[in-house]
């Protein structure tokens, strides 16, 4: 039976496997699916004006995730720790490329996620009661807004980590419970738009390229794909969290069965969610319209029910964002447990509570700085710097499964990669050809997310330095 591994004497407190199959597929799709399937269309639509192209573009985004995923799923199954993806990169190519990818999360990418989804959730929240809507200025203090929705996405990040802290049980209930109202609202869109809803078939089969014979003509092929990969920065934005459960893999049940299954198994399911959704749009407005519409789905429920629909898309959306805040909050806090147990944090985040066993001081450290960016007002714009290294790092990760191959022969691999070498192997060309892609055409967000990254180096150094010396005193 598997346990959780100890940390330090044996009489210390260590964390508990207490997530079975299910939850760790409802956290995986859970934490996919926020606010991205809400908005991103229109950033799809305008690169690949094409029905078929954009609706094939989320089918192959679905695909990339997965061989990335059936890498990742071997090195679940050779490292079911806590940390995940931080523990594969401090594997494959040692403490420094770990730390900077760990960095990356608490500073932006983890911490400006569970802002926004905390933010996005009170705006939407803000569309049923007026109320405690955006337009409600509280406070204005050297051009930081607090506003109504602030206060409550505020609330919303304090409450979910205090239901985390005392006990992963409780934390795990909780992202069900939202997972589950997450897919019967989305489920109802969709069953719905297409029962009763006013939409048109038609919008399938025309397209607004005029004389365009055929799906490529007019666009040449390094038009083509350099569309695609322009059309893959929201798709891949909107696929991203599926690493989540490898950050928790020290507290799932049989980790090296259920981490590499329930991977699989939350893509796949995501990718029929998400072009099920983006059927629903497309059935409801042609692309022309998709490409004008921010939020696409808002102009798609007006248009197949009535302006009425807006209120209870603003629900739909809001238990969306809840969802995967309660997702990430839950799973986020395990890489800065692992960072810390290796000396390279704040030492008080490698400690578990003794009575709820959780990493608490994680968890608490999580949310105040979630809370702070939230105020900040930044997180969108830092978040989709950090995009950029986020892939990167993927890529990283997929291509350290080959090094580890390599190096490390000798490690258990109850999962082997389904189609090495050469499943990898693309999605390490994808990701590096995105990479290059997007230095070219988004130099700004590339240069800032490389910024971001590297602002860590000072912070490595004085942990590193200051673990030496603890282990010099010991």
């Amino acid at each position: 039976m598997d346990s959780a591994p100890a940390e330090g004497s044996t009489s210390q407190p260590t964390l508990v496997r207490g997530l079975g199959l299910l939850d760790s597929v409802l956290l995986l799709v859970g934490g996919i699916i926020g606010s991205s399937i809400f908005l991103t269309a229109k950033d799809i639509a305008g690169p690949l004006p094409h029905p078929v192209l954009f609706l094939l573009v989320w089918v192959l985004g679905g695909a990339i995730s997965l061989c990335a995923c059936f890498a990742f799923a071997e090195l679940g199954s050779m490292f079911p720790d806590s940390g995940g993806q931080y523990v594969y990169l401090r594997e494959a190519y040692g403490d420094l490329p770990a730390f900077l990818y760990g960095w990356m999360l608490f500073s932006v990418g983890n911490g400006g996620s569970i802002a926004a989804l905390a933010v996005g959730s009170a705006a939407y929240l803000g569309g049923i009661v007026p109320g405690i809507s955006q337009a409600h200025v509280v406070l204005s203090v050297a051009g930081v807004v607090l506003t109504r929705a602030h206060i409550i996405a505020l609330i919303m990040i304090a409450t979910v980590t205090w239901i985390n802290v005392v006990g992963l049980r409780r934390g795990a209930l909780l992202q069900n419970v939202a997972t589950w109202a997450k897919f019967g609202a989305m489920a109802a869109f969709v069953i719905l738009g297409f029962a009763i809803g006013k939409g048109d078939w038609h919008h399938f089969t025309t397209h607004e390229w005029g004389t365009l014979n055929g799906l490529t003509t007019g666009m040449g092929p390094g038009q083509l794909l350099s569309a695609f990969g322009v059309a893959l920065i929201a798709i891949f934005w909107a696929y991203d969290g599926w690493v989540y459960i490898t950050w928790v893999a020290g507290e799932v049940k049989e980790p090296r069965r259920n981490v590499p299954l329930a991977m699989v198994l939350g893509v796949l399911i995501v990718g029929v969610i998400y072009v099920a959704m983006n059927m629903t749009y497309l059935y409801a407005l042609p692309l022309t319209e998709i490409a004008r519409h921010e939020t696409i789905a808002h102009a798609a429920a007006v248009a197949l029910f009535s302006p009425a629909a807006a209120v209870w898309l603003s629900a739909m959306i809001a238990v969306s964002c809840f969802g995967a805040l309660a997702c990430a909050v839950l799973s986020s806090a395990r890489v800065y447990y692992a960072m810390a147990l290796d000396g390279l944090f704040f030492r008080s985040m490698a400690q578990v509570h003794p009575r709820w066993r959780t990493p608490a001081a994680a968890l608490i450290g999580q949310g105040a700085w979630a809370a702070v960016l939230a105020l900040s007002g930044r997180y969108d714009q830092l978040y989709t710097y950090v995009m950029f290294g986020m892939v990167l790092s993927y890529t990283l990760t997929v291509l350290g499964l080959f090094l580890l191959r390599w190096k490390r022969p000798d490690i258990p691999r109850p999962y082997r990669c389904t189609g090495y070498p050469w499943l990898p192997a693309i999605y390490v060309l994808v990701g590096a050809a995105w990479t290059l892609n997007t230095i070219i055409t988004r130099p700004t967000e590339a240069f800032w997310g490389t910024a971001i990254v590297l602002v860590g180096v000072p912070g490595y150094l004085y942990w590193k330095r200051s673990n030496r010396k603890a282990a010099t005193v010991s």
